[in-house]
């Protein structure tokens, strides 16, 4: 196969949790261009079925569907339905996280939970059940979407100059933080299967933060500047096409080599 075919998702169907969010946009668009059966999902239909009309404009194959990551026999349901519409799934992109009322360390243990419940329980719930479908026809690639916040503290560095971060919670570190070593986790129980499971951990994205922020963080990558609107687009493509296909259980940071300083 030439290198550049490789990259191709031609024939392949790829579900996508989210698919209107900062990541999730992009995302979208990488698996749509990359010539993707996209399947996006998540609880606001509306706001996806925009993103897919569009890109569906453009030539693109994208498809929304409903899913409530708190709800399991919601997630049986997208399943089965992708199963029954398309007959496999070659690709997971496990993206959509909720970012619940935890904005403290000092909250009831009810608030944490609520937030484990989408950020993980439904993490493996999916994984689990997308894994028995790839299984069928002995290949699949799942990617996880981290975060630098999940490989290392925060910097209280970054937040001089700004209100951003008072008391952080320990929630989303947690949260990412385990997810480095899920994706080894389902990478080992799931390579005799053809299954590959890779994460990538992005770094901050710009997002119109106060001009303080921008500067103090962009200092402490090495390409002096924030995530963009197109920067894991690449990386998504090489991770769910041919072209790593010998390629599991890493987890890659895409943070402007923020975590290597």
């Amino acid at each position: 196969m030439n290198v550049l075919d490789s990259f191709s998702l031609k024939d392949k169907v790829a579900l996508l949790t989210g698919g209107a969010g900062l990541y999730g946009r992009q995302i979208t668009e990488a698996l749509a261009e990359a010539g993707a059966t996209t399947v996006i999902a998540s609880r606001n239909l509306a706001e996806l079925e925009k993103v897919a009309k569009e890109l569906r404009a453009a030539g693109g194959d994208v498809t929304a569907l409903q899913l409530d990551l708190a709800e399991e026999a919601s997630i049986h349901a997208l399943v089965a339905e992708i199963e029954r519409r398309w007959g496999r799934l070659d690709v997971l992109v496990n993206n959509a996280v909720t970012r619940c009322a935890c904005a403290d360390w000092d909250l009831p243990m009810e608030t944490f939970d609520q937030s484990l419940r989408i950020n993980a329980s439904a993490l493996f719930c999916l994984t689990r059940l997308a894994a028995e479908v790839m299984k069928r026809h002995q290949t699949g690639s799942i990617i996880n979407i981290g975060s630098y916040m999940g490989v290392r503290g925060p910097d209280p560095l970054n937040y001089v100059g700004t209100d951003m971060m008072k008391t952080p919670s320990p929630i989303y570190f947690f949260e990412k933080g385990g997810m480095v070593n899920f994706t080894r986790f389902a990478a080992s129980v799931l390579g005799s299967f053809g299954i590959r499971v890779n994460a990538i951990h992005p770094g901050g994205f710009f997002n119109h933060q106060p001009e303080a922020f921008v500067k103090n963080y962009s200092a402490n990558t090495m390409l002096g500047r924030l995530a963009n609107d197109s920067d894991l687009k690449g990386v998504v493509v090489f991770l769910a096409s041919d072209a790593s296909a010998y390629l599991t259980g890493t987890n890659i940071p895409v943070d402007g080599g923020y975590t290597a300083k």
